[in-house]
């Protein structure tokens, strides 16, 4: 009954065909929304909406997928600003850092066992949070993400060599301040 309501109404069988479109969109990329949510938001429920809301942004827009030519970074792009949009950065505390610091140095940690310790994995994400938006956004795209420089650029919508210089920048800023931080010198 349907096909043949897709005969006569031409418009009904494109609607369907976008239907199809978007539930295939929706398997094939469910777990890179929601990755790339969970990377900015760093909260399951949060993620989980922000990846809703990106294919109720898609579903609106399913008039305009025939012109997408790459689906990922264009899925990609739209998650990307719907979680900055919803997220709202942790503050590095310096009471924080310090009791983070202080139970790091009474355990007589090394610098290597110290990077391997989860206390230094929280304090680690905290300085990336606490980036500049434009460095930090490059390096959790192709660190945590693993997406590649072209990749990136098409998400932030710059140019793959600025993507490049922001993630050498961010990198180098976060060593300075591991360093910093680990000698026991004020931020």
């Amino acid at each position: 009954m349907q096909e043949q309501a897709a005969l006569i109404d031409p418009t009904a069988a494109s609607e369907k065909a976008a239907e199809v479109a978007i539930e295939g969109l929706v398997h094939s990329h469910a777990r890179l929304v929601f990755k790339i949510a969970y990377s900015v938001l760093r909260n399951h429920h949060d993620a989980e909406d922000a990846t809703q809301e990106v294919f109720l942004r898609v579903t609106r827009q399913r008039r305009e997928l025939s012109a997408v030519r790459d689906v990922r970074a264009w899925l990609a792009r739209i998650t990307w600003r719907v979680a900055i949009d919803r997220r709202n950065p942790p503050q590095l505390s310096d009471e924080e850092t310090t009791t983070v610091l202080d139970r790091l140095r009474s355990q007589g940690a090394g610098a290597e066992q110290s990077a391997i310790g989860a206390q230094m994995l929280g304090l680690t994400e905290r300085l990336i949070a606490n980036l500049p938006s434009e460095l930090r956004d490059a390096l959790i795209l192709s660190t945590v993400e693993e997406m590649t420089s072209v990749e990136v650029a098409a998400v932030l919508g710059i140019p793959e060599a600025s993507v490049r210089t922001r993630i050498f920048r961010a990198r180098k800023l976060l060593k300075e301040k591991l360093a910093s931080l680990l000698e026991g010198k004020a931020l």
